[in-house]
């Protein structure tokens, strides 16, 4: 009975140790292999896209950066964004997106809506409160307050964006020489509303400004792009949309269904965004949707995010974004493009947000000139932001 005892404390002890290592060292490891920035020597920056880099005000529609553990007040080893960096690659705007629900097996093609969860085991491993669990509406509300803790460790460096004095503050803050960021809050999906409007409430108090309607899976709003059904908006989806609209929020068809967003397209009268996508004249895949549809986005004053991964470039590099972003243009309008990298959203890449100066340069490089450079790094962005939040009621 004494060995079996001794045994039994043993076993318990090295389960316990392993549990603490799980918990100290897995997260890290996980986020080390989904957010990967390719090793690559610095890049080459002209003294003129120095200079034009350090005069522009850049905007980025898209990262999930929240949804890992690290401490983005400071200068992280791995991962793609966080504060410091974001102020090295001078970035004005960035848009923090809460992930609440992802898949197993997740992919472009098709995903079943009851699959797995794979969020659910990396927040009870990130030791996130036991509410975001079993609600996706807590998740992201969680995510809001993880936000507003690292503005309260960093005022001079972050400050929230929920209303037009907000962001004009922001702005006269850089214009005066402080090294700020403005955060914006939105959510990739909105099935944390989880069917239920008095949650777009929550949310919205909590601070989010950016609605998107779908992720991988369909959802009680309509079909996704990489759903079962192909369907497109149903009555809730419609009232939800109608509720965005006249609340002065940002709404966001990245991940939509082709009929979702052809359901949207025709129902509102304000500026819509795909947040980070590719061009398929570039990359002909799925996950980049017609440019018809592009086209359409563009006609209501709204601006399409190209993204900085592979799957949507089919060239990560900063020449291959840079060409995405020619395309873009050429084909939507000046107007209609904008930055919307993905950062931290399980994608690799080629750099991280300190080194926007290389997406400048490789720019120039192509022969695109200032203006237009300056109004695809954030102008255009600014633009919507503003037209959006000066709306809210």
């Amino acid at each position: 009975m004494s060995f079996l005892k001794k045994t039994f404390k043993v076993v318990s002890a090295l389960a316990l140790i392993g549990l603490v290592a799980f918990l100290v060292f897995g997260p890290g490891y996980v986020e080390r292999s989904r957010n990967q920035v390719a090793e690559h020597a610095p890049y080459l920056i002209s003294d003129r896209a120095r200079a034009l880099h350090e005069s522009l005000v850049i905007g980025d529609w898209h990262a999930d950066s929240l949804l890992w553990n690290r401490d983005l007040s400071t200068r992280g080893a791995y991962g793609q964004v966080d504060i410091p960096r974001l102020i090295e690659g001078n970035v004005a705007i960035q848009v923090f997106t809460a992930v609440t629900k992802s898949p197993a097996a997740q992919n472009y093609a098709g995903n079943d809506a009851d699959a797995f969860d794979n969020i659910t085991p990396l927040i009870m491993a990130q030791l996130w409160p036991m509410r975001t669990w079993t609600s996706l509406a807590e998740r992201a509300l969680y995510q809001a307050e993880k936000l507003s803790l690292v503005q309260m460790a960093v005022p001079e460096s972050l400050k929230i964006i929920r209303t037009i004095d907000d962001l004009e503050e922001v702005l006269d803050r850089r214009a005066a020489g402080e090294k700020v960021v403005g955060g914006l809050l939105g959510i990739e999906g909105a099935h944390p509303l989880e069917g239920d409007m008095a949650n777009l409430l929550r949310l919205e108090s909590a601070g989010y400004r950016l609605i998107a309607l779908q992720h991988f899976f369909d959802n009680e709003l309509g079909g996704s792009l990489h759903g079962r059904s192909n369907a497109g908006l149903t009555e809730f989806g419609r009232e939800v949309v109608a509720e965005v609209e006249r609340r002065g929020l940002i709404l966001d068809v990245a991940h939509s269904s082709e009929q979702t967003v052809e359901d949207v397209l025709g129902m509102v009268d304000m500026p819509i965004i795909l947040s980070h996508s590719g061009m398929r004249s570039v990359c002909d895949v799925k996950r980049n949707i017609p440019v018809d549809l592009m086209q359409r986005i563009a006609a209501t004053g709204g601006v399409i995010g190209i993204g900085y991964w592979q799957d949507v470039t089919c060239d990560n590099s900063p020449a291959g974004v840079a060409r995405s972003i020619l395309a873009a243009t050429n084909e939507l309008g000046g107007d209609a493009v904008s930055l919307g990298s993905d950062f931290d959203g399980s994608v690799a890449t080629t750099f991280d947000t300190s080194e926007l100066a290389a997406i400048t340069q490789e720019l120039l490089n192509l022969g695109m000139d200032d203006a237009q450079i300056r109004k695809v790094m954030g102008e255009n962005m600014l633009r919507v932001i503003r037209s959006r939040l000066e709306t809210r009621p």
